[in-house]
Protein backbone atom coordinates (compact mmCIF):
# COMPACT_ATOMS: atom_id res chain seq x y z
CA UNK A 1 0.00 0.00 0.00
CA UNK A 2 1.34 3.44 -0.89
CA UNK A 3 0.26 7.00 -0.16
CA UNK A 4 1.55 10.49 -0.84
CA UNK A 5 3.80 11.53 2.05
CA UNK A 6 4.82 14.99 0.87
CA UNK A 7 6.38 17.07 -1.87
CA UNK A 8 9.92 18.44 -2.08
CA UNK A 9 10.68 22.04 -3.01
CA UNK A 10 11.47 20.97 -6.59
CA UNK A 11 8.02 19.41 -6.92
CA UNK A 12 9.16 15.79 -6.55
CA UNK A 13 6.54 13.64 -4.85
CA UNK A 14 7.52 11.46 -1.91
CA UNK A 15 5.47 8.35 -1.22
CA UNK A 16 5.15 6.16 1.84
CA UNK A 17 4.77 2.41 1.44
CA UNK A 18 3.40 0.09 4.11
CA UNK A 19 4.47 -3.54 4.44
CA UNK A 20 2.69 -5.87 6.85
CA UNK A 21 3.24 -9.53 7.63
CA UNK A 22 3.24 -11.85 10.65
CA UNK A 23 2.18 -9.10 13.04
CA UNK A 24 4.89 -6.66 11.93
CA UNK A 25 4.14 -3.40 10.11
CA UNK A 26 6.93 -1.43 8.38
CA UNK A 27 6.63 1.93 6.63
CA UNK A 28 9.26 2.95 4.05
CA UNK A 29 9.66 6.29 2.26
CA UNK A 30 10.74 6.75 -1.33
CA UNK A 31 12.79 9.68 0.00
CA UNK A 32 16.14 8.31 1.13
CA UNK A 33 14.81 4.75 1.40
CA UNK A 34 13.93 5.77 4.95
CA UNK A 35 12.47 3.20 7.34
CA UNK A 36 9.98 5.57 8.96
CA UNK A 37 8.40 3.12 11.40
CA UNK A 38 8.50 -0.50 12.53
CA UNK A 39 5.58 -1.65 14.66
CA UNK A 40 5.99 -4.90 16.58
CA UNK A 41 4.18 -6.46 19.56
CA UNK A 42 5.55 -6.75 23.07
CA UNK A 43 5.39 -9.80 25.38
CA UNK A 44 1.73 -9.12 26.10
CA UNK A 45 0.67 -8.85 22.48
CA UNK A 46 2.92 -11.20 20.53
CA UNK A 47 1.07 -13.73 18.37
CA UNK A 48 4.02 -16.06 19.06
CA UNK A 49 3.92 -15.56 22.82
CA UNK A 50 3.02 -18.49 25.09
CA UNK A 51 2.36 -16.13 27.98
CA UNK A 52 -1.03 -16.64 29.60
CA UNK A 53 -1.40 -12.87 29.89
CA UNK A 54 -0.75 -12.24 26.19
CA UNK A 55 -3.42 -11.49 23.68
CA UNK A 56 -3.72 -7.74 24.23
CA UNK A 57 -2.48 -7.13 20.72
CA UNK A 58 -0.39 -4.14 21.81
CA UNK A 59 2.14 -3.02 19.22
CA UNK A 60 4.53 -0.10 19.37
CA UNK A 61 6.73 1.73 16.89
CA UNK A 62 10.30 0.79 17.86
CA UNK A 63 12.31 3.12 15.61
CA UNK A 64 12.89 6.87 15.66
CA UNK A 65 11.15 8.81 12.92
CA UNK A 66 9.23 11.94 12.01
CA UNK A 67 5.51 12.12 11.26
CA UNK A 68 6.00 14.22 8.11
CA UNK A 69 8.51 15.01 5.39
CA UNK A 70 9.35 18.40 6.88
CA UNK A 71 10.90 16.70 9.90
CA UNK A 72 13.37 14.77 7.78
CA UNK A 73 14.20 17.85 5.71
CA UNK A 74 14.73 20.02 8.78
CA UNK A 75 16.82 17.41 10.64
CA UNK A 76 18.92 15.56 8.05
CA UNK A 77 22.06 14.91 10.07
CA UNK A 78 20.84 12.06 12.29
CA UNK A 79 20.07 10.06 9.09
CA UNK A 80 16.98 8.64 10.78
CA UNK A 81 16.13 5.31 9.16
CA UNK A 82 17.96 6.24 5.96
CA UNK A 83 19.63 4.20 3.26
CA UNK A 84 23.20 5.54 3.42
CA UNK A 85 25.73 5.69 0.57
CA UNK A 86 27.62 5.88 -1.69
CA UNK A 87 30.05 5.33 1.18
CA UNK A 88 28.59 4.80 4.66
CA UNK A 89 30.63 6.10 7.60
CA UNK A 90 33.80 8.17 7.19
CA UNK A 91 36.52 8.64 4.61
CA UNK A 92 39.45 10.45 6.25
CA UNK A 93 40.28 13.86 4.86
CA UNK A 94 37.65 13.30 2.17
CA UNK A 95 40.39 11.72 0.10
CA UNK A 96 41.29 8.26 -1.24
CA UNK A 97 43.31 6.74 -4.07
CA UNK A 98 42.20 4.09 -6.53
CA UNK A 99 44.37 2.69 -9.33
CA UNK A 100 46.90 5.47 -8.80
CA UNK A 101 44.36 8.29 -9.05
CA UNK A 102 43.28 10.45 -6.12
CA UNK A 103 39.61 11.24 -5.55
CA UNK A 104 38.18 13.89 -3.23
CA UNK A 105 34.59 13.17 -2.21
CA UNK A 106 32.56 15.98 -0.68
CA UNK A 107 33.51 17.19 2.77
CA UNK A 108 30.48 17.38 5.00
CA UNK A 109 32.03 16.56 8.37
CA UNK A 110 35.14 18.71 8.24
CA UNK A 111 37.62 17.69 7.17
CA UNK A 112 36.10 14.30 6.32
CA UNK A 113 33.45 12.77 4.08
CA UNK A 114 30.60 11.23 6.07
CA UNK A 115 27.81 8.95 4.82
CA UNK A 116 28.23 9.83 1.15
CA UNK A 117 28.80 13.58 1.32
CA UNK A 118 26.61 16.67 1.31
CA UNK A 119 23.80 15.03 -0.64
CA UNK A 120 24.17 11.32 -0.20
CA UNK A 121 21.71 8.57 -1.04
CA UNK A 122 19.60 9.53 1.97
CA UNK A 123 18.59 12.84 0.33
CA UNK A 124 17.32 11.53 -3.02
CA UNK A 125 13.92 10.23 -4.10
CA UNK A 126 14.23 6.61 -5.21
CA UNK A 127 12.14 4.78 -7.78
CA UNK A 128 9.97 2.19 -6.02
CA UNK A 129 8.55 -1.00 -7.48
CA UNK A 130 6.41 -3.45 -5.47
CA UNK A 131 7.75 -7.00 -5.29
CA UNK A 132 6.42 -10.05 -3.46
CA UNK A 133 6.15 -9.14 0.24
CA UNK A 134 8.16 -5.98 -0.28
CA UNK A 135 9.62 -3.15 -2.33
CA UNK A 136 12.54 -2.69 -4.69
CA UNK A 137 14.10 0.79 -4.60
CA UNK A 138 16.44 1.87 -7.39
CA UNK A 139 18.40 4.91 -8.49
CA UNK A 140 21.39 5.78 -10.65
CA UNK A 141 24.21 7.71 -9.01
CA UNK A 142 25.96 9.54 -11.85
CA UNK A 143 29.73 9.65 -12.27
CA UNK A 144 31.31 12.22 -9.93
CA UNK A 145 28.22 12.53 -7.72
CA UNK A 146 29.62 13.89 -4.44
CA UNK A 147 33.06 13.30 -5.94
CA UNK A 148 32.81 9.50 -6.29
CA UNK A 149 33.93 7.94 -9.59
CA UNK A 150 31.78 5.78 -11.84
CA UNK A 151 28.13 5.66 -12.79
CA UNK A 152 26.60 3.46 -10.10
CA UNK A 153 23.29 1.64 -10.55
CA UNK A 154 21.93 0.79 -7.11
CA UNK A 155 19.01 -1.34 -5.90
CA UNK A 156 17.79 -1.94 -2.36
CA UNK A 157 15.04 -4.49 -1.79
CA UNK A 158 13.03 -4.36 1.44
CA UNK A 159 10.95 -7.46 2.23
CA UNK A 160 9.16 -9.02 5.19
CA UNK A 161 9.63 -12.78 5.44
CA UNK A 162 7.15 -15.30 6.84
CA UNK A 163 8.33 -14.62 10.41
CA UNK A 164 7.98 -10.84 10.03
CA UNK A 165 11.74 -10.23 9.76
CA UNK A 166 12.77 -7.18 7.73
CA UNK A 167 15.30 -8.10 5.06
CA UNK A 168 17.27 -5.42 3.18
CA UNK A 169 19.24 -6.67 0.18
CA UNK A 170 21.57 -4.27 -1.67
CA UNK A 171 22.99 -4.59 -5.19
CA UNK A 172 25.14 -2.24 -7.26
CA UNK A 173 27.07 -2.22 -10.54
CA UNK A 174 29.46 0.39 -11.89
CA UNK A 175 30.95 1.42 -15.23
CA UNK A 176 34.27 2.50 -13.67
CA UNK A 177 36.32 1.49 -10.62
CA UNK A 178 34.80 2.98 -7.47
CA UNK A 179 34.19 2.33 -3.77
CA UNK A 180 30.84 1.29 -2.27
CA UNK A 181 29.68 0.85 1.32
CA UNK A 182 25.91 0.80 1.94
CA UNK A 183 23.97 0.56 5.18
CA UNK A 184 20.69 1.39 6.89
CA UNK A 185 20.76 4.00 9.66
CA UNK A 186 17.68 3.12 11.69
CA UNK A 187 17.69 4.02 15.39
CA UNK A 188 16.05 1.34 17.53
CA UNK A 189 14.21 1.82 20.82
CA UNK A 190 12.46 -1.44 21.63
CA UNK A 191 10.41 0.09 24.43
CA UNK A 192 8.98 2.67 22.02
CA UNK A 193 9.83 5.68 24.20
CA UNK A 194 12.32 7.02 26.72
CA UNK A 195 15.99 6.11 26.84
CA UNK A 196 17.40 3.06 25.07
CA UNK A 197 20.58 2.73 27.13
CA UNK A 198 18.90 0.18 29.40
CA UNK A 199 18.60 -2.30 26.54
CA UNK A 200 20.85 -5.36 26.67
CA UNK A 201 23.18 -5.94 23.72
CA UNK A 202 25.25 -8.83 22.46
CA UNK A 203 27.69 -8.50 19.54
CA UNK A 204 29.66 -11.43 18.11
CA UNK A 205 32.89 -9.44 17.80
CA UNK A 206 36.20 -10.21 19.49
CA UNK A 207 37.91 -7.13 18.01
CA UNK A 208 37.15 -3.52 17.18
CA UNK A 209 38.80 -0.75 15.15
CA UNK A 210 40.20 1.88 17.56
CA UNK A 211 39.76 5.42 16.25
CA UNK A 212 41.06 8.92 16.85
CA UNK A 213 39.08 11.90 18.12
CA UNK A 214 37.45 12.32 14.68
CA UNK A 215 36.35 8.64 14.70
CA UNK A 216 38.86 7.74 11.97
CA UNK A 217 40.32 4.24 12.45
CA UNK A 218 43.99 4.05 13.33
CA UNK A 219 44.32 0.90 11.23
CA UNK A 220 44.81 -1.42 14.19
CA UNK A 221 42.42 -4.21 15.23
CA UNK A 222 42.18 -4.33 19.03
CA UNK A 223 40.97 -7.19 21.23
CA UNK A 224 37.78 -6.30 23.12
CA UNK A 225 38.80 -8.36 26.18
CA UNK A 226 38.78 -6.29 29.34
CA UNK A 227 37.49 -3.20 27.54
CA UNK A 228 34.17 -1.35 27.42
CA UNK A 229 33.78 -2.72 23.89
CA UNK A 230 33.30 -6.32 25.01
CA UNK A 231 29.69 -7.22 24.18
CA UNK A 232 30.36 -10.89 23.50
CA UNK A 233 28.09 -11.62 26.45
CA UNK A 234 24.87 -9.63 26.56
CA UNK A 235 24.96 -6.63 28.89
CA UNK A 236 23.39 -3.21 29.33
CA UNK A 237 24.37 -0.88 26.49
CA UNK A 238 24.73 2.39 28.39
CA UNK A 239 26.00 5.39 26.43
CA UNK A 240 29.07 6.90 24.80
CA UNK A 241 29.48 4.56 21.82
CA UNK A 242 30.13 5.40 18.17
CA UNK A 243 32.33 2.46 17.35
CA UNK A 244 32.92 -0.08 14.58
CA UNK A 245 33.15 -3.70 15.67
CA UNK A 246 35.05 -6.34 13.69
CA UNK A 247 32.57 -9.20 13.40
CA UNK A 248 34.05 -12.63 14.08
CA UNK A 249 32.41 -14.14 11.01
CA UNK A 250 33.99 -11.71 8.51
CA UNK A 251 32.46 -11.25 5.05
CA UNK A 252 29.98 -14.05 4.26
CA UNK A 253 27.90 -15.06 1.25
CA UNK A 254 24.73 -15.35 3.34
CA UNK A 255 23.53 -13.30 6.29
CA UNK A 256 24.62 -14.70 9.65
CA UNK A 257 23.39 -13.52 13.05
CA UNK A 258 25.86 -11.11 14.65
CA UNK A 259 23.94 -9.12 17.27
CA UNK A 260 20.96 -9.20 19.59
CA UNK A 261 19.28 -6.26 21.31
CA UNK A 262 16.80 -6.93 24.13
CA UNK A 263 14.48 -4.64 26.08
CA UNK A 264 13.83 -6.28 29.48
CA UNK A 265 10.68 -4.20 30.10
CA UNK A 266 8.70 -4.98 26.96
CA UNK A 267 10.43 -8.29 26.28
CA UNK A 268 11.10 -7.29 22.67
CA UNK A 269 14.17 -8.78 21.01
CA UNK A 270 15.86 -7.52 17.84
CA UNK A 271 18.35 -9.81 16.10
CA UNK A 272 20.69 -8.59 13.38
CA UNK A 273 22.08 -10.92 10.71
CA UNK A 274 24.32 -9.70 7.90
CA UNK A 275 26.84 -10.54 5.21
CA UNK A 276 28.96 -7.53 6.22
CA UNK A 277 32.23 -7.72 8.22
CA UNK A 278 31.54 -4.75 10.52
CA UNK A 279 28.89 -3.31 12.80
CA UNK A 280 28.82 0.31 13.96
CA UNK A 281 27.25 0.78 17.38
CA UNK A 282 26.02 4.35 17.89
CA UNK A 283 24.18 5.22 21.10
CA UNK A 284 22.86 8.51 19.68
CA UNK A 285 24.56 10.67 22.28
CA UNK A 286 24.38 13.70 19.99
CA UNK A 287 20.71 13.65 19.07
CA UNK A 288 18.99 17.02 19.37
CA UNK A 289 15.38 18.20 19.73
CA UNK A 290 12.76 16.92 19.13
CA UNK A 291 14.72 13.87 20.31
CA UNK A 292 17.09 13.56 23.25
CA UNK A 293 20.55 11.98 23.50
CA UNK A 294 20.22 8.24 24.04
CA UNK A 295 16.70 7.94 22.64
CA UNK A 296 17.79 5.24 20.19
CA UNK A 297 20.54 2.81 19.28
CA UNK A 298 21.88 2.45 15.73
CA UNK A 299 23.34 -0.90 14.66
CA UNK A 300 24.81 -0.17 11.23
CA UNK A 301 26.04 -3.20 9.30
CA UNK A 302 28.91 -2.12 7.08
CA UNK A 303 32.46 -2.46 5.85
CA UNK A 304 34.87 -0.62 8.10
CA UNK A 305 35.13 3.18 8.20
CA UNK A 306 37.84 4.65 5.95
CA UNK A 307 38.50 1.30 4.27
CA UNK A 308 39.69 2.92 1.00
CA UNK A 309 42.67 4.27 2.96
CA UNK A 310 43.47 1.00 4.78
CA UNK A 311 44.57 -1.78 2.39
CA UNK A 312 44.48 -4.33 5.22
CA UNK A 313 40.76 -3.78 5.82
CA UNK A 314 38.19 -5.78 3.80
CA UNK A 315 38.01 -4.10 0.41
CA UNK A 316 35.18 -1.78 -0.61
CA UNK A 317 36.32 -1.52 -4.22
CA UNK A 318 33.84 -2.30 -6.99
CA UNK A 319 34.88 -2.70 -10.62
CA UNK A 320 33.06 -2.97 -13.95
CA UNK A 321 31.72 -6.47 -14.48
CA UNK A 322 31.37 -7.10 -10.74
CA UNK A 323 28.16 -6.98 -8.69
CA UNK A 324 28.14 -5.53 -5.21
CA UNK A 325 25.83 -7.56 -2.95
CA UNK A 326 25.05 -7.14 0.72
CA UNK A 327 22.18 -8.28 2.91
CA UNK A 328 21.03 -7.49 6.43
CA UNK A 329 18.08 -9.09 8.25
CA UNK A 330 16.34 -7.60 11.29
CA UNK A 331 14.39 -10.24 13.19
CA UNK A 332 11.76 -9.56 15.87
CA UNK A 333 10.59 -11.73 18.75
CA UNK A 334 9.67 -11.46 22.44
CA UNK A 335 11.20 -12.92 25.55
CA UNK A 336 9.21 -13.63 28.69
CA UNK A 337 10.24 -12.05 31.98
CA UNK A 338 11.86 -14.38 34.53
CA UNK A 339 9.65 -15.46 37.46
CA UNK A 340 9.12 -12.46 39.70
CA UNK A 341 10.64 -10.14 37.12
CA UNK A 342 7.51 -9.08 35.24
CA UNK A 343 6.50 -5.41 35.32
CA UNK A 344 3.17 -5.02 37.12
CA UNK A 345 1.59 -3.18 34.20
CA UNK A 346 2.16 -2.53 30.52
CA UNK A 347 4.66 0.26 29.82
CA UNK A 348 2.96 3.45 28.69
CA UNK A 349 2.58 3.48 24.92
CA UNK A 350 4.34 6.50 23.47
CA UNK A 351 6.00 7.11 20.15
CA UNK A 352 9.00 9.33 19.62
CA UNK A 353 7.51 10.75 16.44
CA UNK A 354 4.65 12.31 18.43
CA UNK A 355 7.06 14.72 20.05
CA UNK A 356 6.87 17.01 17.05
Amino acid sequence: MSELFGTLSDGAAVHRWTLERAGVRVRVLSYGGIVQSVEVPDRWGSPRSSDAESGGGRTTDVVLGFPGLDGYRAHPEPYLGALVGRYANRIAGARFSLDGRTYTPARNSEPHCLHGGVRGFDKHVWEVEPVEHGLRLTRVSPHDEEGFPGRLEVAATYTLDASGALRIAYEAVTDAPTVVNLTNHTYWNLSGSGQAGGHELRIAASRYTPADADLIPTGALEDVSGSRFDFRTARRVGSGYDQNFVLDKGVTETAQEVAELHDPVSGRVLTVATTEPGLQLYTADHLTAPFAPGDGIALETQHFPDSPNHPDFPSTELRPGEVFRSETVYGFSVRQAPPGGRPTRHPQQSRHRNRM
